[in-house]
């Protein structure tokens, strides 16, 4: 196989297969962390389609997603499932990151490959929960919202960076806390736990996100919050729900009058 990066971005996004798509993630970050991988500027990435992922889960409308009981063991198990999709969806967007945006400067790749690892690295956790509850991925449905707004934002990178991580993974920020807390009223204290490695290191990932959203402010004389508020309005149907989570959120590179917009955003009559 080619040495090249993109080409094995490419090969890790097309691979269906979750255990070894989460290999090709790692071993290309350590790769590139070793100075094994080389940019090769030739050639133009292919218009995006579907990743590579296996014949199940099947794929629903988020409407036609059944809320189960945290209480019970397969509901535990289905809120653990849509984490899980959500990450193993995340590799994907990562990888789709670094291939598809081949004019950015050489920390940008190191900071996806990063992502795309630690993503790997919460699929796995989270799948082998699920098996020590009975199920393993692919036993529940779940829906395709991630890949689309990565389909919705293969045209620029800046859109990219504003929607994908500032958006979508943030959204995690600010839900996870309270998943965390119904899975201990539950005395599921061992997934809350995963969850909280997630939580930490998904701050990073929107702050790499926040990064390089402003580095491609800066490069075209944007402002960022206003932008920010205008990709909003067009893609997001101008808000935002919450609550959010502040202390996160600022750790994750989110200014206090972004999110002072953001709540005014979200609030009714607005």
């Amino acid at each position: 196989m080619s040495d090249t990066l993109y080409p094995l971005a490419d090969a890790a996004i097309q691979c269906p297969d979750p255990a070894r798509k989460c290999e090709l993630a790692v071993a290309l970050r350590c790769r590139w962390d070793r100075g094994d991988v080389r940019r090769d500027p030739v050639g133009e990435p292919r218009s995006i389609g579907e990743p590579g992922r296996p014949a199940r889960p099947h794929l629903v409308p988020p409407r036609d997603l059944v809320q189960r009981r945290l209480s019970r063991t397969d509901g535990r198990a289905a809120l653990i499932h849509a984490v899980a999709h959500i990450e193993f969806n995340a590799i994907n967007l990562a990888l789709d990151a670094i291939y598809r945006f081949r004019d950015m400067p050489d920390a940008y790749y190191g900071d996806w490959l990063q992502v795309a690892a630690e993503e790997a690295s919460h699929f796995r956790l989270l799948q082998r929960r699920l098996q020590e509850l009975g199920y393993d991925y692919g036993d529940f449905p779940a829906h395709n919202g991630l890949w689309q707004m990565c389909r919705d934002t293969a045209h620029d990178v800046l859109v990219r960076m504003a929607l994908v991580p500032r958006v979508l993974e943030a959204r995690g920020l600010d839900v996870t806390p309270g998943m965390m807390e119904r899975l201990r009223a539950a005395g599921d204290d061992r997934t809350a736990e995963i969850l909280a490695v997630i939580l930490r290191e998904e701050e990073g990932h929107v702050a790499i996100g926040s990064r390089w959203y402003r580095y491609c402010c800066e490069q075209r004389g944007l402002e960022p919050r206003p932008l920010f508020r205008q990709l909003l309005e067009r893609y997001m149907q101008g808000g935002l729900k919450g609550p959010f989570n502040w202390s996160a959120r600022l750790n994750a590179g989110f200014t206090e009058d972004e999110l002072r917009e953001l709540e005014r955003l979200d609030a009714p009559g607005v």
